[in-house]
């Protein structure tokens, strides 16, 4: 069932009626064929006019769209005989992060991403994405195994940022997530993250340590969601919209800063209007910066991911 944005509810009554006509009419009848040529018209011009400009906070309502693809539908698309591994070997599965072993590009990889869930059922059981330690526990086991086995590893991000209750503060929730960066940092594997949505601070840096990183179009990444920044700076949660703006929290935004490598182009409207054209884009870009990063030789390829993120940013001292 198609979900609306509150900015896309135009084209809501014509999709509906040309899904109509295409499943209970003969399109072949010259009237009901007309009428869908006439639709799809109006479809497309308003798509152009709704989706030509859309500000931060959009694609931030975009990024977080409810038939957007998560991590496993990629998994399902680009990877070939794969399977999933569960358990961190200490405490219990988490499964707000999935991850496993497959083919990809006829090249064995490990995969390993945030699942947010697709109804309001998995999202319960996955927790809408956020990661309790158990969870990046799991995620550094399969890194783990893919340094012994030296296999290339891509990563996959989105989430709303890693779970916040006493339970997983108690069980050790910031250790997980430094020690999964770290880790990250001293592996001499291939890393590639690509933002599928959300990438929600801790909780997405945690598994976001990679050689090359990659945006979704209509993706976001940010030290916190724009929400929360209009909680702290106004104590007013109904500026969202504002906070967007000053985070500088999109693809465009973050490649202009250096902090991604490249902004894979989403279908007009976003990823959720056409997963078939976005699988075709993510994996042409994911087996270009692959080839590209599996020709350096492992301690230089370590060497220049720690040199990567220690140029991310500035600091200015005052006496």
């Amino acid at each position: 069932m198609k979900h609306y944005l509150d900015f896309e509810m135009k084209l809501k009554p014509l999709e509906t009626r040309l899904e109509e006509i295409k499943r209970f009419y003969d399109v072949n009848d010259p009237h009901y064929a007309k009428e869908i040529k006439s639709l799809e018209k109006k479809i497309a011009k308003l798509e152009k006019e709704i989706y030509s400009d859309l500000s931060p906070w959009q694609k931030t309502q975009i990024s977080r769209h409810l038939n957007r693809p998560r991590t496993l539908d990629y998994v399902d698309h680009l990877f070939k005989d794969y399977f999933e591994l569960h358990g961190d070997r200490k405490y219990k599965d988490d499964p707000a992060i999935v991850g496993g072993f497959g083919k990809f590009n006829n090249l064995t990889v490990a995969f390993i991403g945030h699942q947010k869930g697709r109804d309001i059922k998995e999202m319960a059981q996955r927790n809408f994405g956020m990661a309790h330690p158990e969870g990046y526990r799991k995620a550094m086991r399969i890194m783990d195994l893919a340094s012994r086995w030296k296999k290339p590893i891509i990563t996959f991000i989105d989430t709303p940022g890693a779970y916040p209750g006493v339970g997983a503060e108690e069980r050790g929730q910031a250790e997980a997530i430094a020690s999964s960066m770290y880790l990250m940092f001293s592996l001499c594997v291939p890393i590639v993250s690509v933002v599928i949505g959300e990438g929600g601070s801790g909780g997405a840096l945690a598994i976001g340590i990679a050689d090359r990183i990659l945006m979704l179009e209509n993706s976001i990444y940010s030290v916190i969601s724009p929400e929360g920044c209009a909680a702290i700076l106004w104590r007013d949660g109904t500026r969202a919209k504002q906070a967007a703006e000053y985070l500088k929290l999109t693809a465009s935004d973050l490649y202009q800063l250096k902090v991604v490598d490249e902004v894979i182009k989403e279908p007009l409207g976003g990823a959720h209007r056409n997963w078939k054209e976005t699988f075709t884009n993510t994996e042409k870009a994911l087996v270009r910066h692959l080839e590209e990063i599996l020709s350096v030789p492992p301690e230089e390829l370590k060497e220049k991911r720690y040199e990567k993120f220690k140029r991310m940013g500035f600091f200015l001292e005052e006496k």
